[in-house]
């Protein structure tokens, strides 16, 4: 598995995101850009990607794939999730702990339609936990890897989990832990959709 200066994903890295997950990605990628006080063509000499590609996608003129948002949000120095983010201020009674289940980022890529949903109130801190939807056949072919751990809760179906050389069968009710610098990914083999709490101790906060 790579290490965490060359980070991957959990989808499939070529495939673009729908229609509807690109609403908002350029207005979010504008707002990064911008505060880092990067031109366009700054930001795409950077992250190895060419000028009209940043602009179609601040732009909203295309559909950015999951493989080079990875390499603009490297360049930028932040995580992922920041393109999903709301980029509103937030309202005067919310709470900086709190994340609402109606205000979650959700990534949905790759054929298979894997789902992360953010539950962590802030993307940025050093803990961060989601929801996992595998469907039937569903595959994460490439894990975010870096320092830190990584550890879960199988909500319900049933998945399997491979950490190194070492292969678990998990059904509702299980949970694992593991160092997320070790080579891992998660299937599901079963004709019954899974969910998995998710979490992550992050020390490389990019990831």
């Amino acid at each position: 598995m790579s290490p965490s200066s060359d980070p991957k994903t959990s989808f499939d890295l070529e495939a673009d995101l729908t229609d509807e997950q690109s609403q908002g990605i350029g207005q979010r990628l504008r707002k990064l850009r911008t505060e880092r006080k990067l031109t366009i063509a700054e930001l795409a000499a950077k992250a190895g990607v060419s000028s009209g590609i940043i602009s179609q996608i601040e732009r909203e003129a295309s559909s950015p794939s999951i493989s080079t948002l990875v390499k603009i949000r490297t360049a930028l120095g932040v995580n992922l999730w920041q393109f999903f983010e709301d980029v509103q201020s937030p309202s005067p009674n919310s709470l900086s702990f709190v994340r609402r289940k109606d205000n979650r980022p959700r990534i949905v890529a790759g054929k298979m339609l894997l789902t992360k949903e953010l539950l962590s109130p802030n993307s940025s801190e050093n803990l961060r936990f989601m929801i996992l939807t595998l469907p039937p056949g569903a595959e994460s072919e490439e894990m975010l890897s870096g320092p830190g751990d990584k550890g879960g809760y199988v909500l319900s179906g049933r998945i399997e989990l491979t950490v190194g050389d070492e292969v678990a069968e998990l059904s509702d009710g299980d949970s694992f832990q593991f160092k997320s610098t070790l080579p891992h990914k998660l299937e599901n083999r079963h004709d019954i959709e899974a969910k998995v709490i998710w979490i992550i101790n992050i020390q490389d906060k990019h990831l």
